[in-house]
Formats: structure tokens, C-alpha cells, sequence
């Protein structure tokens, strides 16, 4: 009888793969592709959701909506939300405001200046929808966490303007940097000094810190490039990875916590939960298409029991990437069900870009791929000398705040 071949993981000494793992977590920001599908899904769904609703954003969080300054006064007195919107009453600070949620959405998709507009990306989303809560859906609610989320994590590595310049050989000279910082120190001045900060204490506080940070790690890089720096990268690195294992567990989270309480509904264990929204014509954009399915008793049961088995079995199959992805692409397909039969394209955007974080690396770099291919047909003059993956970032915190 031969003695099966033990591989390199088995034989390897505790310590030496502890110490190994530690170094990977502590010198690699991890899932650098994972990070700028969930950046580009998430600035794309906002910006699509602010463009759709330019014509009636007056009503849904400016001066002509039912929820009214005043109102929207006491109710951020009681729950301390953060919003901007809350410091004037002004129409020309609103248009400005949503004109500024609308820019930094754009910018942070194409990823330019990535650190800074996260930032200003996190306060346009929180600003917008904490003025009018009662305006929103559970899309509404994962952009809410995922723009905090996304200033923690450096999801600038690959797919940005950032990557692109920094790819650039030659000494560089970044002057818009410091320029953004000092207008950026201004503006949080300014918040600080003269605005009723009723319930925005501790954002204020946070965004103090994030422009410090960003001050202390361009002194670092330009003038203690040494263990300074080594360790100002390791803290960025935990933070980011930190940042992505929450990211992952928020996702699980939210299915596990979808599946278990349409568990407990009639109507879900019976098989005719689908059945309903089909039938309300706020949720049916295609008519035609819900009738069809309604009619089809089968379908609509095989729909119902699907839906509730791959929201409650999907955080256990992360130990299995075969079923994992499978799974994953059954998740996808749904919302864009969603999207198409019950007329929720923005609430299906999100959850398909938080179920992005899931996607394996190899797929998303032959997407890349190929998404680079069809550009270079394109645009032939944008074709570039092919560097290593996510080495953009190592050079990135030469500049103050890009």
C-alpha cells in the first residue's frame, strides 16, 4: 500500500505558513481587481440613479419635497444623521451639493483621484439620502454602507486613471494634489467653524482624520521613503483588508438575513410569494412579461423556493468556490430578473455590485482582458506598455491626495 504524497501546506511547519499569512495580509492589499468592480458598480449605480432623477430631484431631496427643511431639521436632531443639505435652506446649495454628488460619482468611477473622491463620493451619498429617508429601498441602503466602506479601501490599484498615471515611467511632479488638499482643509474649516453641526459631529471628526492621514502619508513618502513609509503601507494594507473582510461579510449578511425572515413567511413557504409583487402595478414596467409569468404557477414556485435556498445556503458555500460561483451567478441572474420584470434596476445595480466582491480573480482579469482589447480597437492611441498588476498603488501616495 503507497502512502499518498502530502503537499507543501501539509508539510510546511504552523509557524512558517503563520508567518507567511501575515505577510500577505500586512504587505499585499488583497482583491485589488474584487475592490474596483465594487468602486465602478456602486459610482455607476449612484450616478445612473442622480442622472434618472435630475428632473425630479427637487422633489426628492430639495426644496419642493413633502419632507420639508423644517421637518428634516428635527428629524436630523433626533437620529444625528450626516447631511450638508441641513446647513442651509438655500436652492443654490442643494443644486450645488447634488451637482458635486453627481461629479464625484463620475470621477470615482473612472477612478481619478481615488482617495479624494471617495471621500466627497461618501458625503454626496450620505448628504442626498439622509435628507429624504423615507425616499429610498434596500439599494438605497447597501450604496449607504458601500460608500463608507469604499474610503477605506485603496480600489485604485487596477481600472483607474490612477493606475494609468502612475504607470507612466519618469519622475512625476503632482501639483493638483496639494492644491485639493489646502482647498479641502478650507472647506472642513469652514464646516467646522460656522455650521450647525447638529448630529455631524462624529463625521466631522472622521473627515478631519481622513485629511490628516492623507498630509501625514506625503511627508512620509517624500521625505522618510524608508521604514516610515514600510510601515505607513503595512497600516494602509490592514486597513484596506480589514475593510474588505467587512465588505464580505456585510453581503452574507444581508442574504442570511433575507433568506431566514422569508423563511418565516406564509407566503414564501408556500411557493406563492413572487406571485404578488407581479400583480402590483407599481412593480410591473413590462405588463406582458409578469402576466406570462403569474399564469405559470410552476415557474413562480420554482422562483419563490429558488430565491429563499440561494439566499440562505450562499454564506456556506464560501468554503466551496465551485458552488460558490455557481451560486454567485444564479444571485446575479436574479436581480437582473429583478431589474427587468418588477422595474428595480438601481436596487438590482447594487446588490450585483456587492455580489461582485465574490467574483474569482481570473475571471475578472480575462474580463479585463478583453475589455482592454475592444478599447484598443477603439481608441488605438490608448494602448500602453503592459506593467504588473496593482504595482499603480506602491507609487500612488507620491502624490497628497490622488
Amino acid at each position: 500500500m503507497t502512502t499518498p504524497t502530502r503537499t507543501r501546506a501539509h508539510t510546511e511547519p504552523l509557524d512558517r505558513r503563520l508567518a507567511r499569512a501575515i505577510q500577505r495580509v500586512t504587505g499585499t492589499a488583497l482583491g485589488p481587481y474584487q475592490t474596483a468592480v465594487v468602486r465602478i458598480g456602486f459610482a455607476g449605480a449612484w450616478l445612473l440613479f442622480l442622472l434618472r432623477e435630475f428632473p425630479h430631484r427637487h422633489e426628492l431631496y430639495g426644496p419642493d419635497g413633502p419632507w420639508s427643511w423644517d421637518m428634516g431639521q428635527q428629524l436630523i436632531a433626533n437620529n444625528h444623521a450626516f447631511t450638508v443639505l441641513m446647513w442651509s435652506d438655500s436652492t443654490l446649495w442643494f443644486e450645488t451639493v447634488y451637482a458635486l454628488a453627481v461629479l464625484s460619482s463620475v470621477l470615482l468611477l473612472i477612478g481619478w483621484r481615488t482617495r479624494t473622491m471617495s471621500v466627497l463620493f461618501m458625503v454626496g451619498v450620505l448628504s442626498l439620502q439622509n435628507r429624504s429617508i423615507f425616499m429610498g429601498d434596500g439599494g438605497d441602503n447597501v450604496v449607504h454602507l458601500m460608500a463608507i466602506y469604499l474610503v477605506l479601501t485603496r480600489c485604485s490599484q487596477v481600472w483607474s486613471v490612477d493606475a494609468r498615471r502612475a504607470a507612466r515611467p519618469g519622475p512625476r511632479r503632482d501639483v493638483l494634489g496639494p492644491v485639493m488638499w489646502a482647498v479641502l482643509a478650507f472647506g472642513l474649516v469652514a464646516a467646522t467653524l460656522f455650521i450647525d453641526r447638529t448630529g455631524e459631529t462624529w463625521l466631522l471628526v472622521m473627515l478631519w482624520l481622513l485629511w490628516a492621514a492623507q498630509g501625514v502619508w506625503w511627508l512620509v513618502c517624500r521625505y522618510a521613503p524608508g521604514e516610515p513609509r514600510v510601515l505607513a503601507d503595512v497600516l494602509a494594507n490592514l486597513v484596506h483588508n480589514a475593510t474588505l473582510a467587512v465588505i464580505m461579510a456585510e453581503v452574507c449578511l444581508i442574504y442570511a438575513t433575507a433568506g431566514w425572515y422569508k423563511i418565516q413567511g406564509s407566503r414564501w413557504q408556500d411557493g406563492t410569494a413572487l406571485y404578488y409583487p407581479l400583480k402590483l402595478d407599481y412593480f410591473t414596467p413590462w405588463p406582458f412579461l409578469s402576466d406570462l409569468l403569474a399564469a405559470s404557477g410552476v415557474m413562480v414556485m420554482v422562483l419563490t423556493y429558488g430565491t429563499v435556498i440561494v439566499q440562505v445556503a450562499f454564506p456556506f458555500t464560501l468554503f466551496n468556490r465551485k458552488v460558490k460561483n455557481v451560486l454567485l451567478v444564479a444571485m446575479m441572474l436574479e436581480h437582473a430578473g429583478i431589474a427587468l420584470l418588477l422595474g428595480l434596476p438601481f436596487f438590482s445595480l447594487a446588490m450585483i455590485a456587492a455580489d461582485a466582491v465574490f467574483l474569482p480573480t481570473v475571471f475578472l482579469v480575462w474580463l479585463g482582458t478583453r475589455v482592454r482589447r475592444g478599447r484598443d480597437r477603439l481608441l488605438p492611441g490608448t494602448r500602453k506598455v503592459p506593467r504588473p498588476a496593482h504595482a499603480a498603488e506602491a507609487e500612488a501616495p507620491r502624490t497628497l491626495v490622488g
